[in-house]
This record gives C-alpha cells, structure tokens and sequence, in this order.
C-alpha cells in the first residue's frame, strides 16, 4: 500500500524558512519521481517543485531561487526546503510520487502523479 506522508508545516512569519519533508513507504522509491504541489483557497493545485529518480529537479517561477527539492532514497524521503517564504506561499502542500516511466522526468504537471499525501498547511503570515 503506497503512503505518503508530510511533515513539517506550520506557521511562519513573511522572510521565514520551513522544510517539508514527505515520508514514501509501500513503493519502491528510487524508481519513482517525486514532486510538491500547493493549492491556496479558491484556487486551483500548482505544481511547485520536482525531483526525478536521477536527482535532477524543476520548479515554478514563482518559487525559483527560494525553494529547493530533494530525495534521500536511503530514509525514502523527499523534502521541500523553502526560503524567504512570502504571503502568497501559503497553502496546503501535497507531495506526490509518480512512477518514472511514465512521469518522465522532474515533471510539474499533477496528472502524471497517480500518489499523493493528504497535505499539509503551510501560512505565511505576520
């Protein structure tokens, strides 16, 4: 049975730091891609950073510079670490795990990704 499961969350004021990190069991992961999506209310889920099987990553412009992903296939983990968080960063974030052959690479569009975590909120606020 595939878990995901995040950590990590919370509240933090506007220049502050959080780390996400995503727990993977039930899958073999090194031969999945993994990815970090948010969703604000009222708003549709966007993908915000991934991290394919060899380590290489993509991320939105939005978040580019600030955050970083990674993977530890040795503890079955990926992780968001997010810097300079700002207001508009808030939402709930899901992690999620797409198997590589058909994910293909550090891929940002969600229907690619048949797992997924039940979320976690994240609120950049003063």
């Amino acid at each position: 049975q595939v878990q995901l499961t995040e950590t990590g969350g919370g509240l933090v004021q506007p220049g502050g730091s959080l780390t996400l990190s995503c727990a993977a069991s039930g899958f073999l992961f090194d031969d999945y891609d993994m990815a970090w999506f948010r969703q604000a209310p009222g708003q549709e889920r966007e993908g915000v950073a991934a991290v394919d099987v060899d380590g290489a990553t993509t991320y939105a412009v939005s978040v580019k510079g600030r955050f970083n992903c990674s993977r530890d296939g040795r503890v079955k983990r990926a992780y968001l670490q997010m810097n300079n968080l700002k207001p508009e960063d808030s939402g709930l974030y899901f992690c999620a795990a797409g198997a590589s052959w058909e994910v293909r690479g550090a891929n940002l569009a969600a229907h690619f990704y048949r797992n997924w975590g039940q979320g976690i909120q994240v609120t950049v606020s003063s």
